[in-house]
């Protein structure tokens, strides 16, 4: 149990020490090895390297030099990704067999190992992060901490600000400031549909009932998608930190995590989180002394898409089978065992603590007029650097795929993008110069979603990609009502005649027959949207 003097004292102490993760003119002559711990390169195996590291340094007795884990730098492409800190260098593609190399050549001789810096898109060397095209249009919020800290360490969370925007609404703000903070900031819901998050928390606070929740949907479904992993990966202290934070501004003592269990990662380090503030007070009773209670728990997911939409999720939290709820009632009056529910997305609630710190005026400077701050996009497909960015509403898809994406690889063209999953729609190249924000999207017949975006090139048929798509909202049908269920099994059918070069004009006319009748009779807002990539890309192909 820690006081919040304690806790002051290790901000101070533990940000002094670590100064050269952000600071490159950090008066040290400490060096911090930093490997990306993420899904991603841990597949590359990372883990192998961190170990290699340590024990090479421990066999020739290297002193003031740290081996960190950190969570995901966002270049994939890349991966496994060394940096060393204060310098700042770069490594690519590193293996277990380099780490030898790594330790003599630079640690121990001061001599960068030129052969795995990284080449950027116009074949220049690159030495350090910064300096490479792909961060250069990025503006990390969400992700700030993210290749900075080691994810399984309150210390360094702590250190980088970490509950500080907590002390800050516990001591300095009322609940009502805080969500009026909130709604100035002009944040929507990151999860897809883009409602205004000060709106959500004012309908909650206002619902009638005594006990309340706070839900944070990491049911990250969309194929391709990674970005609320690689955020409870990277930084789950933040979406703690959050969720203590909007159950003080509408009145809960509890909360619950509905986060898939096929991303083990992920769920350890939000685990490992929860137990490490539990252990210094910060989750529990009397949180800094105040009167203030707050306690969360982890639900697991058995990787329903379905359970993405937030009246499934909540069924599933329940023990039920993940099937959407008719709405109205919608969950800020009657959600989690029908009392009032506040459920954001885990992009949405990594804004909070920055928004709280830094205000209002200070978040909604950054993005467009209607869609404030930025966005989170797993970048993938057909596109040089595949990975995870996070650049300012406003911000076009050219300048994502060719400037911070690289552009097509193989001598390729661009065909289209796809966004939003399988509720979305493509984007084509007379629409690259779309700004991508909420308004922009739907008017080209797009839409945000969560975040992933599918890049293709012109070797891609747009009908075997709406096959796909469309299958797999088949496979993830929840059976609930027969629009989904039936319908989208027989456009399906459609979409397989067509492939196999058996389609007629007339089979054009009953996909967008059965989608319409789809979306006007379905139950929720998946399935709603399920068939737009369907009659969407038969027409771009």
């Amino acid at each position: 149990m820690k006081t919040l003097e304690e806790i002051k004292k290790i901000r101070e102490q533990k940000r002094a020490e670590l100064d050269l993760r952000v600071n490159l003119s950090a008066n040290t002559v400490e060096k911090h090895i930093l490997v990306c711990h993420g899904t991603g390169c841990t597949s590359s195996k990372s883990p192998q390297i961190i170990e290699n590291f340590k024990k090479i340094l421990e066999e020739k007795n290297i002193k003031n030099v740290r081996v960190i884990q950190t969570g995901c730098f966002g270049l994939c492409a890349k991966g496994p990704i060394v940096i060393i800190r204060p310098e700042d260098v770069l490594y690519v593609m590193v293996k277990p067999e380099d780490c030898e190399e790594i330790i003599d050549s630079h640690i121990i001789k001061g001599k960068i190992l030129e052969r795995l810096l990284c080449k950027d898109i116009d074949e220049k060397i690159v030495k350090k992060l910064d300096e490479l095209n792909f961060y250069k249009k990025q503006k990390r919020i969400a992700l700030k901490n993210c290749g900075v800290i080691d994810p399984e360490n309150i210390d360094e969370y702590i250190a980088f600000d970490g509950y500080r925007a907590l002390e800050k609404v516990l001591f300095e703000m009322t609940p009502e400031e805080v969500i009026d903070e909130v709604t100035k900031s002009g944040l929507r819901g990151r999860g897809g549909a883009g409602f205004p998050t000060g709106k959500k928390w004012s309908f909650t606070r206002m619902a009638n009932g005594t006990q309340k929740y706070v839900v944070c949907n990491a049911d990250e479904g969309d194929p391709g998608a990674f970005m609320d992993r690689s955020i409870l990966e990277g930084d789950p202290h933040c979406v703690l930190e959050a969720m203590m934070i909007a159950g003080y501004a509408i009145g809960a003592n509890k909360g619950y995590i509905y986060v898939r269990a096929e991303y083990p990662i992920a769920v350890h380090r939000f685990q490992t989180a929860i137990n490490q503030a539990r252990e210094y007070g910060i989750l529990g009773k009397k949180i800094f002394g105040t009167d203030f209670e707050f306690d969360i728990e982890v639900r697991l997911g058995a990787g329903a898409f379905v359970c993405g939409e937030e009246t499934a999720l909540l069924e599933s939290v329940e023990g039920k089978t993940g099937r959407p709820r008719l709405k109205p009632p919608f969950p800020a009056n009657s959600g989690l065992w029908k009392k009032p529910t506040l459920i954001n997305n885990v992009e949405t609630y990594a804004n909070i603590t920055k928004i709280i710190l830094n205000g209002a005026k200070w978040y909604s400077s950054i993005g467009t007029e209607n869609s404030k701050g930025t966005k989170v996009f797993a970048l993938g497909g057909n596109v040089v650097n595949v990975g995870l960015v996070e650049v300012p509403m406003g911000t076009t898809l050219r300048e994502i795929v060719f400037d911070i994406g690289g552009g097509i690889p193989n001598g390729h063209e661009f065909k289209a993008a796809q966004t939003g999953g399988p509720s979305g729609g493509c984007i084509t190249a007379e629409n690259l110069d779309t700004p991508i924000d909420y308004e922009s999207l739907t008017q080209i017949g797009s839409m945000m979603g969560s975040g992933g975006l599918i890049v293709m090139d012109d070797t891609k048929c747009m009908v075997n990609l709406a096959k796909f798509y469309l299958g797999f909202t088949v496979d993830e049908s929840c059976g609930k009502c027969n629009p989904c269920r039936i319908g989208t099994k027989r456009m399906l059918e459609i979409l397989d005649k067509i492939t196999k070069g058996e389609g007629t004009v007339a089979d054009i006319d009953k996909l967008e027959f059965l989608a319409n009748i789809i979306k006007k009779t379905s139950v929720c807002g998946l399935r709603t949207n399920s068939t737009k990539p369907c009659t969407k890309y038969i027409k771009v192909f």
